[in-house]
């Protein structure tokens, strides 16, 4: 932990790359507290905002594929070993989560490793059923690229706002504060999505089946 706090309190491009490579893995990184003071910075001048989202979006896709090639060649029982492991709880997995990160995928099908970088809990594991499933990798990269890079961008214009409005010794309590309205306003965001591309699948299926019936007849 003091490696990662000395990191923390170090942010350059390499340290986000290293810890948003950490956070898509299995490392308690919170992803709020890297991007959003690194924006932080760059509004100061110290740092360049979008170099932050890129590194930051890079080190997630590094992460992810890590965890997305391990469970790919593992498979399930040896990752519920490790999540029930020691390491695995020092890592705060247990099974309970890698098996919700599941059934959000399944739920979800492929596009969850685009919208599951926005849910808490989620988002680091959500390339464990990805690799488990077997999706296409190419695919699971592109929209863990979309995913992690959308994410990044909302916590980076957080911190450039703060900055106007924050010293910096409150800067984390804003952070904490703030963050928990955006991850309820994403999920809000997501829902109604989700509800908007169900509701137009039935009615293209109810249309299809009319035009079907109407040549049948």
């Amino acid at each position: 932990m003091n490696i990662l706090s000395t990191l923390l309190n170090n942010l350059n491009y390499p340290t986000i790359f290293l810890l948003m490579l950490l956070e898509s893995t299995v490392v308690p990184v919170p992803s709020e507290f890297v991007v959003t003071p690194a924006a932080y910075h760059a509004a100061g001048g110290s740092l360049n905002v979008l170099l932050i989202i890129l590194f930051a979006t890079l080190g997630a896709d590094v992460g992810a594929s890590i965890n997305y090639f391990a469970a790919l060649y593992v498979g399930r029982p040896v990752v519920y070993r490790f999540a029930n492991s020691r390491i695995g709880h020092l890592c705060l997995l247990n099974q309970e989560k890698i098996e919700k990160s599941e059934r959000y995928f399944d739920n979800h099908g492929v596009a969850a490793t685009l919208t599951g970088r926005f849910v808490p809990v989620i988002r680091h594991l959500i390339s464990i059923p990805a690799g488990l499933a077997r999706m296409n990798y190419w695919k699971f990269l592109l929209f863990t690229t979309i995913g992690a890079g959308g994410w990044h961008t909302v916590l980076a214009v957080l911190g450039w706002y703060l900055h106007a409005i924050v010293p910096e010794e409150q800067l984390n309590d804003k952070i904490t504060e703030y963050a928990e309205y955006i991850k309820i306003v994403i999920i809000g965001l997501l829902l109604i999505g989700i509800g908007y591309i169900l509701i137009k699948h039935i009615i293209n299926n109810k249309k299809k089946k009319a035009i079907d019936y109407d040549t049948e007849n």
